[in-house]
C-alpha cells in the first residue's frame, strides 16, 4: 500500500494522481489538475464512469453525450458550491479552460451499467448542516447515493475552525447485510482532498481500526493535511479535526460495492450522538448565492 498521505508533486498540470494500482486498493482513481485558459484535457471514460467537481474557474466540455458549460463558476472552494459533472462509460469528452485559470478534480471507477450523464448546477446541489456543538460542518452532495449511477459517491466538507469533523469517527471496510439482506455497511475507497484559504493552515486526520474488527490489518496513524494533500482511507475509522483558526474543506470521493453512505460508528463514541445542543452559527460557509457574485479568475 503507498502512504497515505500524498502530498501534491507539482503546482500547475496534474498536481495529484492516485490510481487504484498505486493505492493498492480496488475501485477508485482520482486525480486534481489546474488548467490556464484555453487549455484542453480529452478523456476516453471506457468501462469507467467519472464524477468532474469544479474547484475554481470556468469550464466547457463537448462530448458524445452532449454539451455543458459553468457560466457562475466559484473563484475558489471558499467563494461558492461546486459545479458537478456525471459522466458515464463509453464517452469521449475534451474538457476547455474558459477562465484564466481552473482547478478540477475528478474520479473515475468501473461501472457495470450505462446511466445518462448529468450536470449539477450550485443551486440544485444539496446542503446539509450535520452535527452539532464543534461538530458541526457542512455537507454539499455532489453525487449522493440514489443520484443514478453504478459506484461514485462524492461530497464537499466545510469544517469550521477547531470542529471536528467525520465524527463520532465511522467506517465503511466490509460489506454487511443485516438478517434480511438489507444494507449496513458496503466496503469502498475513499480519498480526502484538502483545500485550506492560507499556506500554513491544516487539518488532523486520524486513520484507525480496532482489533475486533481488522485484527490482521491494524492501523493506528495520524496525519498534518495542508493544502492540495490527499488523505486515502483504505479501511478503519477516520475522523477529522480543522487547526483553530482556519477553515478546513475537503473533497470526499468514494468508490466500492454500493453507492451508498451507509457506514458503521465507532461503537465507543455512538453516545456523542445524543449529546449535542445546537449547531454552530458559523455555518453554512459557502451557499449557491455566493456563485452568483462578481468573481475574477
Amino acid at each position: 500500500m503507498m502512504k497515505l498521505l500524498v502530498r501534491p508533486k507539482i503546482k500547475t498540470g496534474v498536481y495529484q494522481e492516485i490510481t487504484s494500482e498505486k493505492a493498492c486498493w480496488n475501485w477508485l482513481n482520482f486525480e486534481a489538475r489546474l488548467m490556464k485558459k484555453g487549455e484542453k484535457w480529452s478523456f476516453k471514460t471506457k468501462e469507467y464512469e467519472i464524477g468532474i467537481v469544479l474547484l475554481g474557474g470556468n469550464f466547457k466540455v463537448e462530448s458524445n453525450k452532449g454539451k455543458w458549460e459553468t457560466k457562475n463558476g466559484r473563484k475558489n472552494v471558499f467563494s461558492g458550491v461546486a459545479h458537478t459533472l456525471y459522466l458515464p462509460r463509453e464517452t469521449v469528452f475534451t474538457l476547455t479552460a474558459i477562465s484564466e485559470t481552473l482547478d478540477i478534480a475528478y474520479a473515475w471507477c468501473l461501472a457495470e451499467k450505462s446511466f445518462e450523464p448529468k450536470f449539477i448546477l450550485p443551486e440544485n446541489t444539496p446542503m446539509v448542516i450535520f452535527g452539532g456543538d464543534n461538530a458541526t460542518r457542512q455537507f454539499n452532495d455532489l453525487i449522493p447515493p440514489g443520484f443514478g449511477c453504478s459506484r461514485i459517491v462524492s461530497r464537499e466538507v466545510y469544517t469550521p475552525s477547531g470542529n471536528w469533523s467525520s465524527f463520532p469517527a465511522h467506517k465503511h471496510d466490509k460489506r454487511t447485510l443485516d438478517e434480511d439482506g438489507n444494507l449496513l455497511e458496503p466496503q469502498q475507497d475513499e480519498i480526502y482532498f484538502y483545500k485550506f484559504q492560507k499556506p500554513e493552515a491544516y487539518a488532523i486526520q486520524q486513520i484507525y481500526t480496532k482489533e475486533e474488527d481488522q485484527p490482521d490489518e491494524s492501523l493506528d496513524e495520524i496525519y498534518r493535511a495542508q493544502n492540495n494533500d490527499v488523505v486515502l482511507v483504505p479501511r478503519g475509522y477516520h475522523p477529522v479535526v480543522a487547526e483553530h483558526g482556519y477553515n478546513c474543506y475537503y473533497l470526499n470521493f468514494l468508490a466500492g460495492t454500493d453507492q451508498s453512505l451507509l457506514n458503521t460508528t465507532d461503537s465507543n463514541h455512538e453516545w456523542i450522538y445524543e449529546s449535542w445542543k445546537e449547531k454552530d452559527n458559523r455555518l453554512p460557509l459557502v451557499t449557491a448565492e455566493m456563485n452568483n457574485l462578481k468573481n475574477e479568475f
